[in-house]
């Protein structure tokens, strides 16, 4: 291969910069040029793309976001688009494509791939942590630290006024950001979409802990459980036990920011992986987090199996340690 493409879709994740400049460095030592398509699909579909090289990817590892722009584009989903869109690769002299995001950038990619022979690479970029194949996406760690720092603060404040405090952070199908900062942050409880009688037990165990003194709770919400998250659960578990409280919604303020190191590490190893999978002519696979390393997973077993279960283990830990 003597040119690939890289882009970034759906939604940002801290950690997507350094993912790119580890392609394209390590596409520069392989002999390879490297374009980035700017916003996502879309640009792909525009045949909009900048050249990148060294020097185009300096200074950007430590800055949140994505320096390609990132977008939803409903019009992949044409068949005759995509077409058109690998057919103008062609013509640009791109032989590969290197897709970061997540379950629905990797269909779009696997469709390429599947109808016109496009060799594609996918790097799992999504802060809710919620694609198959992988313990670790990009933009997860910073993500929950994000959250951590928040909960830090208000735990002040509840101390202060004996208040309760409903932390709502994102997951609209995934509960991974709360459970993780549920456990961290040493919260009163957590409501997750994959666990929704989880309300019954909040209460009982608040319950519990006032009746031993405790003066303040925080509860994390994930955005997306079906009791209409931290404004639907709040006012049950508030009215429940009689107690004032306040809802904080942290929403894009998680999706920015400094990555931290955790995030930075898997998006360089997994960057460069992508790239050398397809200069050897590997095609169809994720570079995701497995026993700690970075290893190279089927793509269509990753879209096949949706998204991955509920960590049993971590929210029965946050059910134990809650209080």
């Amino acid at each position: 291969m003597k040119r690939l493409g890289i882009l970034t879709s759906g939604g940002d994740a801290p950690g997507m910069n350094a993912a790119i400049r580890a392609a394209v460095r390590t596409a520069t030592r392989l002999g390879v040029q490297m374009v980035g398509y700017l916003d996502g699909y879309c640009g792909l579909v525009r045949g909009a793309f900048v050249e990148l090289d060294d020097r185009a990817v300096g200074n950007i590892i430590q800055r949140g976001g994505t320096i390609l722009g990132t977008s939803r584009c409903p019009e992949f989903f044409d068949p005759e688009v995509r077409a058109q869109a690998a057919n103008q690769m062609k013509l640009d002299g791109v032989d590969g494509l290197i897709v970061i995001g997540g379950d629905g950038s990797f269909r779009g990619a696997l469709a390429l791939q599947d109808e016109c022979g496009v060799a594609v690479a996918g790097l799992p970029g999504t802060i809710d942590n919620d694609v198959w194949g992988t313990e670790e996406s990009i933009g997860f760690d910073t993500a929950v630290n994000t959250a951590l720092l928040a909960i830090d603060q208000l735990r002040d404040t509840g101390e202060s006024t004996g208040m309760m405090f409903f932390v709502e952070v994102m997951g609209r199908t995934s509960g991974a950001i709360a459970l993780h900062t549920a456990v961290a942050g040493g919260a009163a409880g957590v409501v997750v979409p994959e666990a929704h009688a989880e309300i019954g037990l909040v209460i009982e165990r608040i319950r519990e802990t006032m009746a031993k003194g405790k003066r303040s709770h925080i509860i994390v919400v994930a955005e997306g459980d079906e009791a209409g998250g931290a404004f639907g659960v709040a006012p049950i578990i508030g009215k429940a036990l009689d107690r004032p409280y306040r809802v904080v919604v942290l929403g894009h303020t998680q999706r920015g920011g400094r990555p931290t190191m955790r995030d930075r590490l898997v998006a360089s190893e997994g960057g460069a992986m992508a790239v050398e999978a397809l200069v050897a002519g590997r095609t169809g696979v994720m570079i995701g987090r497995q026993g700690g390393r970075s290893v190279e997973v089927n793509l269509r077993d990753v879209v096949n199996n949706g998204h991955p279960p509920v960590n049993a283990g971590l929210l029965r830990l946050a059910q134990q340690l809650s209080g």
